[in-house]
């Protein structure tokens, strides 16, 4: 019998909080629901721990590969979902009980394809509740069109460019690879599923819980850098501004507005945010050049070289 929900849930070296991450799983208020590990090749004792679950719960399924990286053992992951929504829950995170069955509520309230919560913070230990209300003014339920949504994605306006945190209609997963190899899978991907929805609705209730630990992939994005990492982070971003553009181009979407909207993005995060993470101010200078004949280059493939 066909679960309702596929949880993915990708393993690599979490035996400290893994057991947090899947009892919050199991002690969901609905039930209907199949878990998908996939252990990327972990050396530290989160694959008998994931054992323990299957041994325990037929509805937690185990596979192990040999290290593809995050976005390796996402991909590892929808190839064995057989649910009719996908949502995932990072294995160091954990989600509150009710996180699958308030999702699952508004869908039917909505009918959305994705459904979006948002999160709050653990570190050390403690939990962190944040206001969102400068997001949310009302702490209300937003429907946002296909349209509306991909117009978020850059700045990530309500906070919901991770992969984990929503529920999604898992048609929209087909065709759909997380690539491999990029920095931040999210932003790289999430993007390409918006193409295909109806409509998202962002529901304000703080039920993910996001641990933040130092040897995370966001820790290291934010640290100061010598001008040669970060230009490697930029690299990584600049191919999916790229990628964003092409797949806007080929949905037609106010092809002209979108390409402002991008050099607009340039200026705020890579002028204004990116470059603090340079250490010295000589490398910061060498960065503004970068960013700018990057502009320029973008400028000249798009003709707009009269703007």
């Amino acid at each position: 019998m066909v679960a309702k929900v596929s949880i993915g849930v990708p393993v690599y070296n979490v035996e400290e909080y893994l057991r947090r991450c899947l009892n919050s799983i199991s002690e969901q208020t609905f039930t209907d629901f199949e878990v998908i590990m996939v252990d990327d090749g972990s050396t530290d004792n989160s694959f008998s721990i994931c054992q323990e679950y299957v041994a325990k719960d037929s509805r937690f399924k185990l596979i192990h590969q040999e290290n593809k990286g995050l976005a390796g053992a996402r991909n590892t992951c929808i190839k064995n979902m057989h649910g009719e929504f996908i949502t995932w829950i990072d294995s160091d995170d954990k989600v509150k009980p009710d996180y699958l069955e308030k999702l699952l509520q508004v869908q039917v309230e909505t009918g959305a394809q994705i459904i979006n919560c948002i999160y709050y913070g653990i570190k050390d230990g403690i939990e962190y509740y944040y206001d969102y209300t400068p997001v949310y003014p009302d702490l209300k339920k937003i429907e946002l069109s296909r349209r509306d949504v991909l117009r978020t994605v850059l700045l990530d306006k309500y906070k919901i460019i991770a992969l984990w945190g929503n529920l999604v209609d898992s048609k929209l997963y087909k065709g759909w690879l997380c690539s491999q190899g990029v920095t931040f899978e999210d932003v790289d991907n999430k993007f390409k599923l918006y193409l295909k929805t109806n409509k998202v609705v962002l529901v304000p209730e703080q039920l993910y819980g996001y641990r933040q630990r130092n040897s995370s992939i966001m820790k290291a994005a934010t640290r100061k850098k010598k001008f040669s990492e970060e230009l490697e982070l930029t690299k990584n971003l600049m191919h999916f501004i790229e990628k964003y553009a092409y797949y806007m181009e080929v949905a037609n979407i106010d092809v002209e507005e979108e390409h402002l909207h991008i050099l607009e993005f340039i200026d705020v995060f890579f002028n204004s945010y990116r470059v603090d993470m340079i250490e010295n101010e000589e490398d910061k200078q060498r960065y503004f050049k970068y960013i700018n004949r990057y502009k320029e280059k973008l400028k000249r493939y798009w003709n707009m070289c009269g703007e």
